[in-house]
């Protein structure tokens, strides 16, 4: 067995992934097996380094045997120059030697100041209130000249060191070394940005909803336990002792002329989706860096939709027939979604690993539901996005920014649930109601309208602060918000609705969810499974953020926790 360089907890440099700068770092562990570090950077960032990219701390010490003011030309150049000479006029010798050897000082005096560098380069925000480096700094947007002292980059600093201790160098030369700088600096904040939405396989341990074994479970079970509820709601009395109800015959749940009007259903959605009209905005940035560019033309699509049902209805159409051949929609949903699964997850074999989604695991199952490649399109057409908002929820466009899009590939879980799940189920208890009336006394009506109007405010104010800030963390119209700094160079919100309470957007969906089941009385728990899956669906949804957001900002996570201590959930994991 190869022997290790470095022990548990000891402290060395290690080289920042894909530049030539070394930061001060914690070993944390060693795998024998990839012969890998595991170490902590001072920001709480852990990654994964080879041998070859730690050094000790020895050897950049051996640095500074001089005065740290004094660059490495000048003590060269002290040898062969008188006292009592001019500093601003180095002997001939120097003078003719140094355009020979000008560039040679210039890399080493470089070296000198990339081990000073600190991987944080980003300008913080004049509304923050902390550094990413754990110092406070309580910085309010009227404190002009504090914040003008605090907010200086180390890059900018060292870039203003070297400057002013080589001022005697031709000034061509200085200009292109500012260049240099300029093209380093761009090249680090680049990829400090793009560095969140880097793609590695996923290890066992990780996998979400019980690994292989669970999502196989879910893909069989979801659909079976969909069925026996709408079947359930059929009932006279859908109490939970009369489970599970009578199976019908299998040609009482397939019709033909069913699907068909499913696929005009789709394709109708399809058709207004690709309309000209609307604005086009961009998308987060890739892995790659690109911004793919969406259409946002959903409630042109409603509107739309909307004149059609109306029309359709003048002309003597008769909806019922949605409500008679309910199951048959719902296996027809189901059969459209698996194709679609497997024509995802085929074409996604030959994807590019840019195109990747960062949840992949490279074992199949498992890919085949969470998804594998992240933005599948077709030309323009993105399948994801197209979707989530249209056949199932038409309208919600403050997506872009949400986990579905930024982080999750388009799998069975995403095509079930945009396809199936939401249609069937987030209208399960109107479906309750046609063949269990429930009169509601208009006191109790008013109390139901309040509670979905609070919770609309809340859902929608904090989910259009998040998407806002998100898309341009410097608008105006943000500036009374206080933020947290993070190693990535984003920021976390630490005021609005998300200083109130962790995740507002959930405690919003959830009282909805609610009033949405309340006009069903109390007769019975079955119209109240939309509530309790609900719930179930946001502990998970809740953990989950908690964990990528504990494991992606370290520190800056933890400062926010101790800021912000209240969760919508606080005794249930």
């Amino acid at each position: 067995m190869p022997s290790r360089k470095f022990a548990d907890g000891e402290v060395v440099r290690g080289r920042w992934p894909g530049s030539s700068l070394y930061y001060e770092v914690e070993i944390l562990s060693h795998d024998s097996t990839s012969q890998l570090y595991t170490v902590k950077y001072k920001d709480g960032t852990e990654l994964e380094l080879k041998e070859n990219d730690i050094k000790p701390l020895t050897s950049f010490r051996q640095r500074k045997g001089g005065s740290t003011s004094s660059s490495p030309s000048r003590r060269r150049g002290s040898r062969s120059r008188s006292r009592s000479r001019s500093p601003g006029r180095p002997p001939k010798s120097a003078r003719r030697s140094a355009s020979a050897s000008h560039q040679a000082n210039i890399k080493e005096a470089r070296r000198e100041v990339e081990v000073k560098l600190t991987p944080l380069i980003l300008k913080p925000f004049g509304n923050s209130i902390s550094r990413y480096n754990g110092e406070p700094e309580h910085t309010e947007r009227n404190d002009i000249p504090h914040k003008n002292t605090q907010e200086k980059f180390s890059l900018s600093q060292e870039s203003s060191y070297i400057s002013t201790q080589y001022s005697l160098r031709p000034r061509r030369e200085e200009v292109k070394l500012k260049e240099i700088d300029s093209k380093e600096e761009k090249f680090i904040a680049k990829e400090l940005a793009v560095r969140t939405f880097e793609v590695t396989p996923i290890q066992a341990k990780d996998l979400e909803f019980g690994g292989v074994p669970g999502v196989f479970l879910i893909m069989f079970g979801l659909p079976v336990f969909l069925f026996l509820l709408l079947l359930m709601c059929k009932q006279k009395d859908p109490s939970l002792l009369n489970f599970p109800p009578p199976l019908p015959a299998l040609y009482e749940l397939w019709e033909t002329r069913v699907f068909g009007v499913y696929l005009l259903w789709f394709l109708i959605q399809v058709l207004f989706y690709l309309l000209p009209i609307g604005k086009v905005v961009e998308g987060t940035p890739l892995i790659d860096g690109r911004r793919l560019k969406y259409r946002l033309n959903g409630f042109y699509a409603f509107i739309l939709t909307s004149a059609v049902i109306g029309t359709s209805l003048f002309q003597g159409v008769e909806f019922h027939y949605v409500y008679s051949h309910f199951l048959q929609f719902a296996l027809g949903a189901t059969v459209f979604c698996v194709v679609l699964s497997v024509y995802l997850y085929m074409r996604s074999l030959k994807a590019p690993r840019n195109d990747l989604s960062p949840a992949s695991s490279g074992n199949a199952v498992y890919d085949f539901f969470i998804g594998r490649e992240l933005n599948p399109r077709i030309g323009t057409f993105d399948l994801k996005y197209f979707c989530e908002l249209r056949p199932g929820l038409i309208g919600w466009e403050a997506l872009l920014t949400t986990m579905d899009i930024i982080h999750d590939g388009f799998g069975f879980m995403l095509a079930f649930g945009d396809l199936v799940w939401v249609p069937f189920i987030y209208s399960f208890q109107a479906f309750y109601l046609v063949s269990h009336p429930n009169e509601v006394s208009w006191p109790m009506a008013s109390l139901i309208i309040v509670l979905k109007l609070c919770g609309y405010v809340i859902f929608r104010g904090a989910n259009s602060q998040k998407n806002a800030f998100r898309k341009n963390p410097s608008d105006p119209k943000l500036a009374h918000l206080k933020t947290i700094h993070t190693s990535t160079g984003k920021h976390l919100l630490v005021s609005g609705w998300w200083g109130f309470v962790r995740h507002p957007n959930y405690l919003g969906d959830l009282i909805m969810a609610l009033a949405w089941s309340l006009p069903c009385g109390f007769n019975h728990i079955l119209p109240y499974f939309y509530v309790i899956y609900f719930t179930m669906l946001l502990v998970h949804r809740e953990a989950r953020d908690e964990y990528h957001c504990k494991k992606k900002y370290g520190v800056a996570w933890e400062k926010y926790c101790q800021r912000v201590p209240y969760r919508i959930f606080p005794y249930i994991y």
